[in-house]
């Protein structure tokens, strides 16, 4: 398998789950954006995004469908919900929250705010980012009665939606985040694999904020 990532960004997701089920892989460090900063990346993937995931003929790119990819392709329920267990529904719901409610406003801010920051589009910024701030709601409720999100153990919904937060810390739009979400991220940030998984790379420098 092989994955390429720039630190600190969605390709954070599938390198942490990696690290936590200990699967050989090889890394690819590429910087950010890598379509603009490593014009051949796109002769590998012609969307310049990353994650870009390869394992054998399958080639994939979405961040969180590598992670449930990772889960049933190589039976690694321990991080994962299987389709029989009561709450799989609820499972996947998280894991494809992250990116659909969650993440998604979070780069139209990171765009505006700080990668092609004018002044007509700050007022577009502001905007994503309160959209992301009132998303959070759903989560804020279900964390004040649940350590992790399904089955009382860490998944890679976990991962997710911890991705998410992540990000939003380093985007300056984790102001107005619970009390009981921010604990959460402090919990699933302190695992090892994390830790191992952040740590590659430089970190991601984003311009001043316009």
């Amino acid at each position: 398998m092989k994955l390429w990532h720039c630190a600190g960004a969605r390709s954070l997701r599938p390198l942490w789950a990696l690290e936590e089920m200990g699967l050989e892989y090889e890394l690819e460090i590429v910087p950010f954006p890598p379509r603009v900063l490593q014009k051949d990346y796109l002769e590998v993937n012609s969307l310049g995004t990353v994650p870009y995931f390869v394992d054998g003929d399958t080639q994939m790119t979405e961040s969180s469908a590598i992670c449930q990819y990772l889960v049933d392709r190589y039976q690694q329920y321990d991080l994962g919900l299987s389709p029989q267990h009561p709450e799989y529904g609820a499972y996947l719901n998280w894991l494809h929250h992250a990116d659909a409610t969650l993440t998604f406003p979070q780069t139209i801010s990171m765009r505006y705010y700080y990668l092609e920051p004018t002044p007509e589009k700050q007022a577009v910024a502001d905007d994503y980012a309160r959209w992301f701030v009132a998303r959070l709601r759903r989560l804020d409720e279900h964390l004040l009665e649940h350590e992790y999100l399904v089955d009382k153990r860490f998944t890679i919904a976990d991962i997710a939606i911890g991705y998410a937060l992540y990000l939003s810390r380093a985007l300056q739009l984790d102001e107005h985040i619970k009390p009981q979400t921010r604990a959460y991220l402090e919990r699933v940030t302190a695992r090892p694999a994390f830790a191992r998984a952040d740590a590659m790379g430089e970190p991601l420098q984003l311009p001043e904020r316009g």
